[in-house]
């Protein structure tokens, strides 16, 4: 080495790194044309931890502290390096700095919904979302892994694969549970925590640990939610019959207040209520497996020829009705 390149050099006695932001998980310390000094400090806050690479090859690794730089407190790098005890010169190494603080507040969701068979509903499509946050704990199998010798790693380029791999774990517990769909909408703690317990192999693979995985929310498309919404509706109403009948029972008060003036247009409305309502009573009886007797004990008169005593005609469509009715009972026309 020339005296000119030996004086151009710089050489290092203090090496520490204070993030600037949030979002960096390992941090290269820049050491081009840099040597660090022998007996030099290094300073590892809280929530990192440092590792020295020496030539592509993993040295010795440091938690939060302050250590003097020398054969004692680097022997993996005196090792690699051939050092002797009276070492004193500078030397020149990779030093990485890693943020083992929690990343929290991450996103997860499936981008598609996830098709499953339910006990109750067939097979359903589900959609899913929640938050998650995890944090490094193993420099060295980071390094190896995921970051090598880039200048800069940062969460955003981790998120991909983490939440892929979230989705696909997700997907198999939904395959592989018998827990039904309204059921397991109500247990999402719990599905968190299933999830949670396959991914921590995961994460540790990678370097990291996972701290917490939260299911905020599993939905059906909208399609099939407004499905579900009318069959918790038609479950909230019960007996149709006595629910058929408490509607027209609460229109009654309502016609007789409103009796002249708009009478005739209110009652024809009320006529044609009972009469649906009829028809309907009559279809659910016939779907029960109810049948008509062959012969009535009251049979409806005939439309044509004079009414009896006790019946008159409709003014309307004509067909008999109860003499003291006001309203025609299949019409629903106020009579004079």
């Amino acid at each position: 080495m020339s005296l000119r390149s030996f004086l151009g050099k710089q050489f290092i006695d203090v090496i520490d790194w204070t993030e600037p932001g949030d979002g960096i998980l390992a941090y290269r310390y820049p050491m081009q044309d840099r040597e660090v000094q022998n007996g030099g400090q290094l300073t590892v806050r809280d929530s990192q931890m440092a590792l020295f690479v020496n030539e592509g090859r993993i040295a010795d690794q440091f938690g939060p502290g302050l250590y003097t730089l020398n054969t004692r407190t680097l022997p993996i790098l005196t090792y690699l390096m051939n050092w002797d005890k009276a070492f004193q010169s500078p030397f020149k190494s990779d030093v990485y700095f890693f943020s083992t603080r929690q990343q929290i507040n991450q996103h997860w969701g499936t981008p598609q919904p996830v098709t499953i068979r339910d006990k109750e509903f067939g097979a359903v499509r589900i959609r899913a979302f929640g938050i998650y946050s995890y944090n490094l704990t193993d420099p060295k199998t980071f390094y190896q892994k995921i970051s090598g010798s880039r200048e800069q790693y940062m969460v955003a380029d981790l998120e991909g694969q983490l939440r892929e791999t979230m989705v696909g774990t997700l997907t198999n517990v939904f395959a592989q549970s018998s827990v039904p769909f309204l059921d397991m909408a109500a247990n999402q703690t719990q599905l968190g925590q299933k999830v949670a317990e396959l991914l921590q192999p995961v994460f540790k693979d990678l370097g990291l640990a996972l701290d917490s995985f939260v299911v905020e929310n599993l939905s059906m498309p909208e399609e099939l939610q407004k499905v579900l919404d009318q069959r918790i509706g038609m479950n909230m109403i019960g007996d149709m019959n006595r629910y058929t009948q408490y509607e027209v029972a609460q229109s009654i008060p309502i016609a007789a207040a409103n009796e002249g003036g708009g009478a005739a247009g209110i009652g024809a409305g009320l006529g044609a209520g009972m009469g649906m309502a009829q028809a309907m009573m009559n279809s659910m009886k016939s779907a029960g497996g109810e049948s008509q007797p062959s012969g009535s004990a009251n049979p409806a008169p005939p439309t044509g020829g004079a009414p009896g005593a006790d019946s008159k005609f409709c003014v309307e469509c004509g067909k008999p009705m109860p003499r003291a009715g006001k309203f025609c009972p299949e019409c629903g026309k106020a009579q004079q």
